[in-house]
């Protein structure tokens, strides 16, 4: 059984796309190799950072992500701030 002209050039334009998407785009951000997770998180040890999970009410952490939007810095930033901050005055009893 042959394939019509129209099967076999559809065919083709099938292998054309899928060539250009598993080749990328050499001209986007993704052309730049993503960082390794394991470099990353070597750097991060090395730096003496630990990564925490926290389970924080929703309107908290929509301030702490205001308070980071207004002030231009990450998030990661400002809670170290607060926290040290919190941490420094005096204890309450």
């Amino acid at each position: 059984m042959t394939a019509k002209k129209t099967e076999l050039e559809k065919r083709k334009g099938l292998k054309i796309s899928n060539a250009l998407r598993q080749g990328g785009n050499p001209y986007g951000p993704a052309s730049a190799a993503p960082e390794d997770r394991k470099t990353r998180r070597a750097a991060e040890r090395a730096a003496g950072l630990v990564s925490v999970a926290l389970k924080l009410p929703s309107p908290l952490l929509a301030r702490l992500h205001e308070q980071a939007q207004t002030s231009g810095r990450p998030l990661s930033e400002v809670v170290v701030a607060l926290i040290e901050q919190a941490l420094a005055a005096p204890a309450k009893d």
